[in-house]
């Protein structure tokens, strides 16, 4: 069993997971309100590289977030 369910989180995700999860949620809504609600087959690897992303992006402010809380103040 997952550390998120003894926790109470009802996704059963930890909060990385979270955040990846709902990044994707984002682009993919943003590619179909840019696709008039349709994806073309031929448009999955163009979405799928945009939802790769927008992942990387939430990553580095998770990096930049945990570093700058490690850095003593001078």
């Amino acid at each position: 069993m997952s550390d998120a369910y003894v926790v109470g989180d009802p996704d059963g995700l930890s909060p990385l997971l979270t955040e990846v999860r709902d990044a994707i949620a984002r682009e993919l809504h943003a590619q179909l309100a840019l696709r008039a609600e349709r994806i073309e087959l031929a448009d999955v690897p163009e979405i799928a590289y945009q939802a790769a992303l927008r992942v990387d992006e939430t990553l580095q402010c998770r990096r930049v977030g945990s570093s700058s809380d490690r850095q003593s103040p001078e």
